[in-house]
């Protein structure tokens, strides 16, 4: 039905382009002497309006699809035309008295092509903006700059893209109701959720790779709040190099929203300490012992050792920074830090300068299951490595801690509150500087909420949390990593070095942030299911114990600890009864750790 409507409609149109072309080549002809010629005029027409209808049918003209129209389906067109014109005007001078002069009908063919022509090419506009507006994601640009601009065209230019630019925004009010590339800048980024809303937007895209973090994270939370899909462009070295394009849009994450500016590191400071000398990363093939890796590598250590237990793991960073730093010397170790011979040898062979401790058993309600696994790790294995460091003359050692050391609810916390109070009692007699970096969670490490999340997204939820008022802070692994570095300029012996984590941010809303991100409303399309707090968790964690005065360093974001005076000989005595304890029960474990750190309280 819908065929033959179209057909219908499609010849009543080439009939009237048939008889407007004869009519008015006639009139240009003739002008106002016209009238003279009326009859042999209505006689042509006829006979060409009818005999043309009959070619475009023979040529199967009305059984094409004009909106894919190509130059088959024109050249098909003008066969149809041009042979329908020569029978017309054939067979009219054979019927008329007068013969029609010829430019009259070289003129009417001239029309007639233009305007069939025409009438298909529009039809195909036509049908090609119904499917823009139909099938295509309606995009809004942030950003009426050189960034946005070349993300439109390269929107614009691909037909076979599956977005559709509406327009842009920006802050700049000398470019409102300005176009670029045919496209309206709409308003501000204070007018987006009333742009989404007026122009169904599907996705947004943030075009400023200029934009500082808080400038960012402020656009973020506006777009958020729209229930549109929101993409990045990711960094301005990108714009820089000329990679800007769509293929490299990516998704905005949780880490764009906390809005923190990049961190300003003493290089020199840094430089002093790592530069030609032979760095040791425990745990490197985890989260954090990986971003150390690659973030060392840019101060120039003679020489970089990765150590890990995980060879799959290790084998994944040593491939990345071979390719990444081909001039860097790097030697990859397989091995245990619980196994003290081993670490003895790792470190006899290769007598580190500097040695940063990232290996550990982090995962709280598994530790909790398994306290004596977390005890072997995080308290013997970090003596081992501290013990070799003092043996072969270190010159600092970093150990990676946890805001989970504090007043610990937890094995896992309470365990790495032994590991501190171990390399600060080391270090009030040794020539190595012992100190550790206290910090909470990060955004994407292995194991952590944000990936949960995402995959439970992926799948149509719910999304699981575990109770609405959980709260923890957060920071990005680069941020983590930078500060950890930084803090090592810093050491003294002895310290806490706390990193700022910014503001607490609530587990849920976090959870809601994500699924809006993703294009979904919480709590309807993705739900949220709270499951209860886990064995060993806390609702809020802290950075500091009650005892420890908090001082500034030269950084802004580093704040450290006051040293607090362990007796070494009452912990090595705990220690050897904590080392009894790990063949007996999970109690006699608890009982022992409550004994070193008072603080820590089972609520399991």
């Amino acid at each position: 039905m819908l065929y033959r409507r179209r057909s219908i409609i499609l010849l009543a149109i080439d009939l009237l382009i048939v008889c407007f072309s004869i009519s008015s080549s006639y009139l240009l002809r003739y002008e106002w002497d016209a009238q003279t010629k009326l009859l042999q005029m209505l006689v042509y027409a006829v006979i060409t309006a009818v005999i043309c209808g009959v070619m475009m049918f023979w040529f199967k003209m009305y059984q094409r699809l004009w909106k894919y129209a190509s130059i088959g389906e024109v050249i098909g067109l003008l066969k149809a035309v041009l042979l329908g014109w020569v029978i017309a005007y054939g067979v009219t001078n054979y019927y008329v008295d007068d013969r029609i002069p010829l430019s009259i009908a070289l003129r009417t063919l001239e029309t007639m092509l233009l305007l069939m022509c025409g009438v298909r090419l529009l039809w195909r506009i036509i049908s090609y903006q119904r499917k823009v507006s139909s099938e295509k994601a309606k995009v809004l640009i942030i950003g009426a700059g050189d960034c946005g601009a070349i993300i439109a065209r390269e929107i614009l230019s691909n037909v076979s893209s599956e977005l559709a630019v509406v327009g842009f925004v920006d802050d700049d009010r000398k470019k409102f109701g300005q176009r670029i590339l045919g496209k309206p800048v709409l308003g501000s980024r204070y007018t987006i959720d009333n742009i989404v809303s007026e122009h169904r937007i599907d996705e947004i895209v943030i075009a400023i790779p200029s934009a500082a973090k808080s400038e960012l994270s402020d656009i973020i939370a506006r777009c958020k709040s729209t229930g549109s899909k929101v993409k990045i462009i990711p960094a301005l070295n990108d714009l820089i190099a000329g990679k800007v394009s769509v293929n490299v849009m990516r998704d905005v994450d949780l880490e764009d929203l906390l809005g923190r500016d990049p961190i300003l590191p003493d290089l020199k400071g840094i430089a002093e300490y790592v530069e030609n000398k032979v760095v040791i990363v425990t745990g490197a093939g985890g989260s954090i012992g990986s971003e150390l890796c690659r973030q060392i590598t840019i101060f120039n250590p003679s020489t970089l050792v990765l150590l890990g237990h995980g060879e799959n793991s290790i084998y994944t960073i040593e491939m990345e920074m071979r390719r990444r730093f081909p001039r860097q010397r790097i030697e990859t170790v397989i091995a245990d830090i619980q196994d003290r011979s081993r670490i003895d040898d790792v470190f006899r062979i290769y007598r580190p300068n500097v040695v940063f401790h990232a290996a550990a058993h982090k995962h709280v309600p598994l530790m909790e299951r398994n306290p004596a696994e977390a005890v072997k790790n995080n308290v013997f294995g970090t003596k081992n490595v501290a013990d070799a460091a003092d043996k072969y003359g270190v010159e600092r050692f970093v150990l990676i801690s946890s805001d989970k050391a504090v007043n610990p609810s937890s094995i896992m916390g309470a365990t790495k509150r032994i590991a501190e109070m171990y390399i600060q009692s080391l270090d009030t007699q040794s020539n190595t500087k012992y100190v550790a970096v206290r910090f909470g969670n990060v955004l994407g490490s292995r194991g952590s909420v944000i990936p949960m999340f995402k995959e439970q997204i992926l799948s149509g939820g719910p999304v699981t949390v575990t109770h609405p008022e959980m709260v923890r802070y957060f920071m990005t692994i680069p941020e983590a990593v930078q500060l950890v570095i930084q803090a090592g300029a810093f050491a003294a012996g002895g310290e806490i070095f706390v990193l700022d984590m910014g503001q607490p941010v609530k587990i849920v809303e976090l959870a809601e942030d994500l699924i809006r991100l993703s294009g979904f409303e919480p709590h309807t399309e993705i739900p949220i299911e709270f499951t209860g707090i886990r064995a060993g968790e806390k609702l809020y964690e802290e950075l500091l114990l009650n005892e420890e005065a908090v001082e500034k360093t030269k950084h802004n974001r580093i704040f450290v600890g006051k040293p607090l005076g362990i007796n070494r000989v009452e912990l090595e005595l705990q220690f050897r009864r904590l080392e009894r304890a790990i063949s007996d029960d999970k109690e006699e474990v608890r009982n022992v750790i409550e004994y070193i750190v008072p603080l820590y309280k089972d609520v399991s």
